[in-house]
C-alpha cells in the first residue's frame, strides 16, 4: 500500500462538544440509569433509544464489513509517547499492516494511537472506534477509518466481530474489560476460538498467576480455559500467534458440533 502524508493534529470527534457535554450524562448513562418517575418526550425515552442503538449498529457494520483481516489492540491511554510499550505498540501496528492486517483501536492516546500510528506508518488500515465520554476525547492524528459510538456495548461489539486476533497491552479497567469478555465468549462458544496475547510478561504476570493458582483449584475455570491467553514481550511472536493457522480447541465448541 502506498504511504500516507501523515497527519498534524488530533481529529475532532463529531458526536461530541466540550462546551455542550463536559459533565453531562453520557448516552450510556441516560440508557442504562435514566430516571422512569420523570415524565419526558418520546425522543427522550428507551424505546427511542433503542433506535439509536441499532443505528450504531448499522453505522458500525456498514463502516467495517469489508475490512478483511484485522487485529484489535487494546491498551492504557495514559501511557505517553516514546515509552516502551508505546513503541512496541507501533512496532506491532506496523508489522500488521506490512502483514496486510487492518488495526482496530478505541481511537484515543497511548497505546491506542501508538498501534494506529504503526497501521499508518505500514500504509494499512487505521481504525479507529471512538466513544462518547463526559469528558470530549478525540481522535488520534493516526486513525484513517474513524468511528464514533454512544454506547460502550455496541462499541465492543465492533472489537469483536471484525477481528482475527486481540492484543491486550497494559491496561486499567476498559483494558480488563474487553480481555476478560473475550475469555468468556470463547469459553462459552459465544465465539470462535481465536488468539488473545497478554503484552507485558512482568505486567500480567500477578493476573496470569492469580487465574492459575486461584481460579484453576477452585474449579471456577476448567484446565483448557489457561491456554486461551498467550503471554509475550516479543512483537514477532505476537505475529507468530495472530497469523498461525486457527485451531479447533474441542472443550470450546457445543456438543454437536463434536460429532
Amino acid at each position: 500500500m502506498a504511504q500516507m502524508t501523515p497527519p498534524t493534529s488530533e481529529q475532532a470527534n463529531p458526536t461530541l462538544g466540550r462546551n455542550a457535554r463536559a459533565g453531562r450524562q453520557t448516552e450510556d448513562e441516560k440508557l442504562l440509569r435514566s430516571d422512569q418517575r420523570i415524565p419526558i418526550d418520546f425522543t427522550r425515552t428507551d424505546p427511542w433509544r433503542v433506535l439509536r442503538v441499532q443505528g450504531e449498529l448499522v453505522a458500525g457494520i456498514d463502516a467495517l464489513a469489508h475490512v478483511g483481516r484485522a487485529v484489535t489492540i487494546f491498551g492504557s491511554a495514559r501511557i505517553p509517547r516514546g515509552a516502551p510499550f508505546y513503541e512496541a505498540a507501533r512496532l506491532l501496528g506496523r508489522r500488521l499492516a506490512d502483514a496486510q492486517y487492518a488495526v482496530i483501536t478505541g481511537g484515543g492516546p497511548g497505546i491506542m494511537e501508538a498501534a494506529n500510528l504503526g497501521a499508518h506508518e505500514g500504509g494499512g488500515k487505521s481504525i479507529g472506534c471512538n466513544i462518547e465520554l463526559p469528558f470530549e476525547q478525540s481522535f488520534n492524528p493516526y486513525v484513517n477509518v474513524p468511528i464514533n459510538f454512544r454506547y460502550f456495548f455496541v462499541r465492543k461489539t465492533m472489537f469483536v466481530k471484525y477481528a482475527d486476533a486481540f492484543v491486550i497491552f497494559p491496561g486499567g479497567y476498559g483494558t480488563l474489560d474487553e480481555l476478560f469478555e473475550a475469555l468468556v465468549l470463547i469459553q462459552t462458544s459465544k465465539l470462535g476460538h481465536f488468539p488473545i496475547v497478554l503484552f507485558g510478561v512482568e505486567y500480567w504476570r500477578g493476573l496470569v498467576d492469580w487465574i492459575r493458582t486461584t481460579l484453576l483449584p477452585a474449579s471456577a475455570i476448567s484446565p483448557g480455559d489457561l491456554d486461551l491467553l498467550n503471554v509475550t514481550d516479543d512483537v514477532e511472536e505476537v505475529l507468530r500467534i495472530v497469523m498461525a493457522p486457527p485451531v479447533v480447541d474441542s472443550q470450546h465448541l457445543p456438543d454437536d458440533a463434536l460429532r
